[in-house]
């Protein structure tokens, strides 16, 4: 459920200002451990947010809370053998290189 205006433009562009004030309520989330990082996140990275980042931010945004949570404090994923789909669905997310390329900034 990402911003589909973002889909037609290029990774490298810079997000516009309507485009980050809506990732950014959009990010609001139900953790406060979550919103702890994002907030963070988008205190260090705004104003070098590109759109490749946005859709990375998206994808993190449809898992959720404590999957997202996991996800942040890097806790190891679940073995294959005892994925469900919920859990299948997460991975899939974690695989995109959008996320893998902002997951370390959300960490720092």
């Amino acid at each position: 459920m990402g911003d589909e205006e973002l889909d037609a433009l290029p990774a490298d562009e810079p997000l516009s200002a309507a485009a980050l004030s809506k990732l950014r309520w959009r990010s609001r989330r139900g953790l406060l451990e979550n919103d702890l990082f994002i907030e963070r996140f988008f205190n260090q990275h705004a104003d070098g947010m590109t759109v490749a980042m946005a859709r990375g931010m998206y994808a993190l945004m449809d898992l959720a809370d404590n999957d997202l949570l996991d996800t942040l404090l890097n806790r190891p994923a679940k073995p294959l053998a005892v994925l469900d789909p919920e859990a299948q669905v997460v991975q899939s997310v974690l695989a995109l290189p959008e996320v893998q390329a902002l997951l370390p900034l959300l960490r720092t």
